[in-house]
Formats: structure tokens, C-alpha cells, sequence
């Protein structure tokens, strides 16, 4: 007879997380998700592509293309 009323109160449970659309606080999911305000983003995302951008331009500076082979071949098998 338990098993009845465990299965009664997860069924309103379920219904009440499907049917309750109320209460999500957007800031609160936002700082747990570590999402930044939209207002900086674009300065902020702008600064990182230029440091990335920066870092791997020396990368190719270091070991250039790979495309300039001697024999003509690109190296891939």
C-alpha cells in the first residue's frame, strides 16, 4: 500500500515541474553558467581574440606553414 502513495506524490511532483513554468531567476542561472553581461562581452571578447590571435601568429612565425617543402609533398598521408 506505500508503493501507491510514493508513486501518487511522484506523479503531482512530475506534474508540477511540467506544468509550472513560474519562478526561473535568469540572473541567478546566469552567474551559476558563468555567463558574462552582454554589455562587456564584446570589449572582453575582442581583448581575448587579439591575445589568441597574437600568441599563434607567433606559433606560425616559429614554424612557419609547412607547405614549403622542398620534395612537393604536404606531409600528409
Amino acid at each position: 500500500m506505500g508503493r501507491g502513495r510514493a508513486k501518487a506524490k511522484q506523479v503531482k511532483v512530475a506534474r508540477q515541474l511540467k506544468y509550472n513554468s513560474g519562478g526561473t531567476d535568469l540572473e541567478r542561472l546566469r552567474d551559476e553558467l558563468g555567463v558574462r553581461d552582454d554589455s562587456n562581452h564584446n570589449d572582453d571578447a575582442n581583448d581575448s581574440y587579439d591575445e589568441l590571435a597574437e600568441r599563434y601568429a607567433d606559433y606560425a612565425d616559429d614554424y612557419g606553414s609547412g607547405d614549403d617543402r622542398e620534395d612537393g609533398t604536404s606531409g600528409r598521408r
